[in-house]
């Protein structure tokens, strides 16, 4: 009878130990796809084009994944390596902390969370298990950590300061990107003003006010009620304008958008999204509002992925910029794409050239390609980090 115990214990020993091993992988390897696409052929001129760009990306999520960040991965569309690939000299890096079961674009409680069983199988800390403020300040240490190990390649930018010398050192010939924090819904601030504080000293220099529920501060457009500010959230945003903190949009209901567009006093940013007249996707901007986010001088981020902008193919991308710039002027789009946020894309960041080309195919100028590739993302975060 012992040894029958023993040996069942063994068994189950074994079989936690192999789902905390592969299962992280494994879901990870079903929600983060590269499928193959329509891709344009790339030419000599547009890889030196390329080249000389300083490529900003306002969205993605591989910190919630446990990959190191940096190893090549062979699975998901981010890491160092294929960051450097793709001559990306910025790279925005998102906390999400809490999704729904279930998540849809329509209409989702704030009832379930499918991350905290993730945050165990992962074995982080348990106090990230229950918190969700602990999961965004743990976030900040693994990207932390990271550039500490990374022999001088990955910056953590938290400053315009860090910023203009990050990209002095590329311009100097130095392979290196930066890192900079953001939140995917500030449910993360556990409905306490102080807490946003406590994240922008962790380093967190842009946030979205909401993520696929409505919470504490804001209706999101995925949420049950999809209301506007509420108190905290109105001084939630005043708040992030005192610090230096971005403000993101994205995900945020008609009426949140509407509020804060109108509250604002410094630029505002849809990190990652798409656009109403391209692809209608209730997540996507109308033209109202793309208006009113380059009236504040902010940026509006293009994302990748189908329910974004109808397709998986760069030609979309620049469909989508097209419209965006069409509209508002070349300097209120950038990029955001999205990456390793349980979305299907046609290429990873390693193949942004891609963009470039398509953007070429359609006509945008060099110096118009160099603002939408990065160069109006990296001159609204450069602002934005400026407290009042």
């Amino acid at each position: 009878m012992k040894k029958w115990l023993w040996g069942a214990l063994a068994l189950i020993v074994v079989a936690v130990a192999a789902f905390l091993i592969l299962a992280p992988g494994i879901v990870e390897r079903g929600m983060n796809k590269v499928v193959a696409t329509s891709l344009p052929n790339v030419t000599p001129e547009t890889r030196r084009l390329h080249a000389t760009l300083p490529i900003a990306d306002m969205h993605e999520d591989t910190l919630l994944w446990k990959r190191d960040l940096l190893d090549r991965a062979d699975r998901g569309h981010v890491d160092l390596p294929r960051l450097i690939d793709g001559n990306v000299a910025l790279q925005v890096f998102s906390s999400v902390t809490k999704t729904p079961k279930n998540q849809n674009y329509d209409a989702n409680s704030a009832d379930t969370d499918n991350i905290t069983l993730l945050t165990v199988a992962q074995l982080q800390p348990p106090r990230t298990w229950t918190s969700l403020l602990e999961r965004s300040l743990y976030h900040a240490q693994k990207l932390d950590r990271a550039a500490a190990r990374s022999g001088g390649q990955l910056h953590v930018i938290r400053s315009p300061g860090e910023l203009d010398a990050l990209l002095a050192a590329r311009a100097a010939g130095q392979k290196a990107v930066g890192g900079l924090l953001s939140i995917e819904g500030l449910h993360n601030m556990e409905g306490k003003l102080d807490n946003l504080d406590r994240l922008y000293n962790a380093g967190f220099r842009m946030a979205g006010l909401v993520h696929f529920f409505d919470n504490e501060l804001a209706g999101s457009m995925h949420g049950e009620k999809k209301g506007g500010l509420t108190p905290l959230g109105r001084q939630t945003v005043r708040r992030m304008e005192q610090l230096g903190m971005i403000v993101d949009i994205a995900h945020s209901s008609h009426a949140t958008v509407a509020e804060v567009l109108r509250i604002a006093k410094r630029p505002v940013v849809s990190s990652h999204g798409g656009v109403q007249a391209v692809c209608k996707v209730n997540r996507n901007l109308s033209d109202a509002e793309i208006r009113g986010v380059a009236k504040t001088g902010g940026v509006v981020g293009i994302g990748y992925w189908d329910a974004a902008i109808c397709g998986t193919e760069p030609a979309k991308v620049a469909e989508a910029i097209a419209h965006v710039r069409d509209l508002v002027g070349i300097d209120h789009v950038g990029l955001g794409s999205d990456f390793d946020g349980a979305v299907t894309t046609g290429f990873d960041t390693s193949q942004l050239i891609y963009v470039t080309q398509a953007l070429v195919d359609r006509g945008f100028t060099p110096e118009e390609i160099g603002k939408v590739m990065g160069g109006n993302v990296l001159r609204v975060l450069r602002a934005g980090m400026v407290p009042r």
